[in-house]
């Protein structure tokens, strides 16, 4: 009896060696997953940090842009109007045609800004 009791408590203790060392290896294996889920934690935190940079700059870029389509939108509007007061001769009483802004002084004989005859 003494015999079988000591070989099923020899049976127990290499049970109880595999289960130990499984739990060394889990143990380790848990490690290795912590620091793996530690290490992406950190790049989730790094990646939301760029996307709130890129979103704040993709805000003041829209801003920007739609500041200067509102602009070029003007400058279109009062080209068109100045195109029309060409073509119909009419300048405003505060507009003379040396104060338009279509007017640019000549910087000499040859600037494109003059015209030039070649009729003599």
């Amino acid at each position: 009896m003494k015999n079988q009791q000591i070989h099923q408590q020899e049976l127990k203790i290499s049970e109880l060696e595999k289960i130990a060392e499984k739990n060394v290896h889990l143990e380790e294996r848990l490690q290795v997953l912590q620091q793996q889920n530690e290490d992406l934690k950190e790049r989730i935190d790094k990646n939301m940090a760029v996307s709130r940079q890129l979103t704040e700059e993709n805000a003041n870029l829209q801003v920007h842009v739609e500041m200067e389509s509102k602009e070029k939108k003007r400058l279109s509007r009062t080209n068109e109007e100045l195109m029309w007061r060409l073509q119909t001769g009419e300048l405003s009483p505060h507009m003379s045609p040396t104060s338009s802004p279509l007017h640019r002084p000549a910087s000499g004989p040859g600037s494109p800004s003059r015209p030039h005859s070649y009729h003599q």
